[in-house]
């Protein structure tokens, strides 16, 4: 244990306990942490402690309190979300093509000069700009441009985005509270030349943001080519109900 955790206050250390733990996916969603009083004995520790550390956690969207049965790993939420859009890799495996990854830029930049419109990370932080080419078959499937949020996300600065397709990554390591995703339509403009269409070919547009508490997580962007994918999903209803 480092000097720097010594130092911490107990509720914090408790907190990066179960942050961690839920971070690394020894705690899913829907698992039941242990009770106040269990940690109590594991820390030695005053029952204001841990319910610092616990309330910290529910505040950051990571637990949910349950009367009478305890405290648990939240369950992601998504918010006016059309449909769940399936990771690039799959969706591409699943079609029976050969998938290929090209990381075309990657910079760090202060959050100043990110688009608010895209990602609001606090004040002082860094955000990773990734732009990426998803190809299938050797034809250019999507392109993508995503902003991950170092605050929230620190493993993400060193991991070789070249070798693993970042929005796979983060499904595999990365909790969420909320999700938002927003689908248009628009030409291919700027991006033409990485799409391999020309520049007023029709495209589709996936907009994606996610959350953890109020704490901003990713921003993506995927670009696709109109005539190559499609979005379908199926829904269950009332008998005898239509829209």
């Amino acid at each position: 244990m480092s000097m720097a955790e010594n130092a911490a206050p107990l509720h914090a250390r408790i907190r990066a306990d179960i942050e961690g733990a839920i971070l690394s996916g020894a705690l899913k969603a829907g698992d039941r942490i242990p009770f106040e009083h269990e940690l109590m004995a594991q820390y030695g520790c005053a029952r204001m402690t841990v319910n610092k550390a616990l309330t910290g956690l529910v505040e950051a969207g990571l637990l949910e309190r349950r009367k009478r049965a305890g405290t648990f790993v939240s369950r992601p939420q998504i918010h006016m979300a059309a449909l769940a859009i399936p990771d690039i890799q799959a969706e591409v495996t699943g079609r029976g093509r050969i998938y290929r990854l090209e990381l075309l830029s990657r910079d760090v930049l202060p959050a100043v000069s990110v688009d608010p419109d895209r990602m609001r990370p606090p004040r002082g932080a860094k955000v990773l700009a990734l732009t990426c080419r998803h190809l299938a078959d050797g034809v250019p499937f999507a392109v993508e441009e995503r902003l991950i949020s170092l605050k929230a996300v620190p493993d993400a600065a060193s991991v070789d985005f070249t070798q693993v397709a970042p929005g796979s990554w983060l499904l595999a390591h990365v909790p969420w509270t909320e999700a938002e995703h927003r689908i248009t339509a628009a030409p291919a403009g700027r991006l033409a030349g990485a799409l391999g269409v020309d520049e007023g070919t029709a495209c589709l547009l996936l907009d994606r943001r996610t959350w953890r508490g109020d704490q901003p997580i990713t921003h993506v962007r995927q670009v696709f080519p109109g005539a190559g994918f499609d979005l379908v999903a199926r829904f269950t209803g009332a008998a005898g109900g239509a829209a």
